[in-house]
């Protein structure tokens, strides 16, 4: 998978021993560069602009995207919880499948409740008007599949042959439609506006003979909107057009474009070694936190890499490519190859880029690995702030 991200920006001036190992450093000042952009297409489009808790979940930035932004989506009632406690604006929350037990809680606290099928409402219709009875105000929406495949990897694409995410759109009924509020469908990631075009031109034809009875259309994430090539332009007009056209209020989830090139993950080379190349174990886990390296699977950017048409000027035993592994047992914990502009010894502070979104979500403590600790600069003012620090403690209360 193609990194489209990765620009340092003012991390390419940050000291990284002024941080532990492993740790999240996120850029508050990037952050509302990004935000300020997400604000900017949400009034001149006139849609709302809801950040995915589901990417970047940092609630001590809470604020700063209050700011901007006119809420949050989640993924179910934790994510639900944590909006409700922290975060400004609207709640919308998707799940592709609900536990009945959570239903109640997640109704009184978000704004829109989208399901996954149709069948799924008709099995909670009783929990839905008990909790209206209350006193309840929330809207009920249906995701829908497109069915127009999009993402360059199809493990990753909500739209692939069979997938659970989203009822069919082929299969929507009036008596479907006569349920529901809203329509939210999400098929896009990391991706330009030209995907999104395509998904609009599929679903289109599908949902216009009911424009007019929806209160609300929300077209999920997955859109690059902060990244500097990005069609922003056409965005706006897209987005405006769409309310026009269908008579409803729009609604877009970015999830990555809030904190695209917002953090790092700063790590260190614990050992050293030759196998057919130099090889070098890190405390930075491909497996433990950055599992999109293996899932995807993709390369991440690193901070100041000597660039591939540089490599042939460097001996290889002065900052040739080296192997980059994590500390765990797992075989395939294996970050990548990076060439280094000094030789890579232990001791050695590296970071890579474009951390702050789903990394520091998708953390886990395999083989007791560590937690990478989490800071907040500001690279306006050099403000830095150690957020969380995570322990043996930590590692011992998540088992049993």
């Amino acid at each position: 998978m193609e990194t489209r991200a990765g620009d340092p920006g003012a991390f390419a001036h940050f000291d990284l021993s002024r941080v532990d190992s492993p740790a999240f450093v996120v850029d508050a000042a990037k952050l509302r560069s990004n935000l300020q952009i997400l604000q900017d297409v949400g009034e001149r489009s006139g849609a709302k602009v809801l950040a995915a808790l589901k990417a970047f979940s940092m609630w001590s930035t809470a604020p700063i995207i209050g700011e901007y932004l006119d809420g949050v989506c989640t993924s179910g009632l934790w994510e639900a919880r944590l909006a409700s406690e922290f975060y400004d604006g609207e709640i919308a929350t998707y799940c592709a499948a609900y536990k009945p037990d959570d239903l109640d809680e997640i109704l009184r606290l978000s704004d829109h409740v989208i399901f996954n099928s149709p069948q799924q409402i008709e099995r909670c219709w009783a929990i839905i008007e008990a909790a209206r009875a209350r006193g309840e105000d929330f809207d009920i929406g249906l995701r829908i599949n497109p069915m127009q495949p999009e993402g360059e990897v199809p493990k990753y694409d909500p739209s692939a042959p069979h997938s659970r995410l989203g009822f069919p759109i082929n299969q929507l009924t009036d008596e479907h439609v006569e349920m529901i509020d809203g329509i939210h469908f999400h098929n896009l990631c990391e991706q330009d506006f030209a995907p999104l075009q395509r998904t609009w031109d599929k679903v289109f034809d599908f949902l216009e003979p009911y424009f007019g009875q929806f209160k609300w259309l929300n077209i999920g994430g997955g859109h690059h909107i902060t990244r500097a090539d990005y069609q922003r332009e056409e965005l706006v007009q897209f987005l405006s057009d769409m309310a026009e056209d269908t008579g409803a209020e729009i609604y877009i989830e970015p999830g990555e474009a809030v904190a695209l090139d917002a953090g790092i993950l700063v790590g260190t080379v614990l050992d050293v070694g030759w196998n057919d190349m130099p090889v070098a174990v890190v405390d930075v886990s491909a497996t433990c936190h950055m599992p999109d390296v293996i899932e995807a699977p993709y390369r991440p950017a690193m901070l100041g890499e000597v660039p591939a048409e540089d490599h042939g000027m460097i001996d290889e035993g002065q900052g040739g490519a080296v192997r980059l592994g994590g500390p765990s047992c797992l075989a395939g914990d294996v970050i990548g190859d990076y060439r280094f502009p000094e030789p890579a010894k232990p001791g050695t502070r590296f970071a890579f880029l474009d951390q702050a979104h789903y990394s520091m979500v998708k953390t886990t403590t395999f083989n007791g690995v560590p937690l990478p600790s989490i800071w907040l600069w500001d690279s306006e003012t050099d403000s830095l702030e150690c957020i969380r620090k995570f322990d043996y403690e930590d590692f011992r209360n998540r088992l049993s």
